[in-house]
């Protein structure tokens, strides 16, 4: 007789991996974005000493402010589109895709209701 391993997540679940797909916590944090009045919600998937994982929804026109990568970046979207302002570049970032964050100040729009992963080196 065999048991499923169960384990502890990130926000302190405990279920087995089954339970805790990115698709599955990604509908949860997008239900969270569509209460929210800043059409947001995120978790943290991993923050080690050298790397941080975040997994954010964004509901359709929710903008994240202008700000500065603090290291080593990449967004990849899950679900939906995003796209990342510069002053001289849009990056338009599809369901699937991985892209460099740029490393100038920079917004991020969600297209439609979008869930992606911000991987940071620190």
């Amino acid at each position: 007789m065999s048991r499923q391993h169960r384990r502890r997540f990130p926000g302190g679940a405990v279920g087995t991996a089954d339970d805790m797909t990115l698709l599955t916590m990604g509908a949860a944090q997008l239900d969270e974005a569509r209460l929210s009045s800043a059409g947001r919600a995120s978790r943290t998937l991993h923050s080690g000493a050298r790397l941080r994982q975040t997994l954010i929804a964004l509901t359709a026109g929710t903008r994240m402010n202008e700000h500065q990568s603090p290291g080593d970046a990449t967004v990849q979207c899950l679900q939906g589109r995003v796209t990342l302002h510069t002053r001289e570049h849009t990056i338009a970032v599809a369901e699937g895709e991985l892209v460099d964050a740029p490393p100038e100040r920079h917004d991020v729009v969600a297209d439609e209701d979008s869930l992606i992963i911000l991987t940071v080196g620190v």
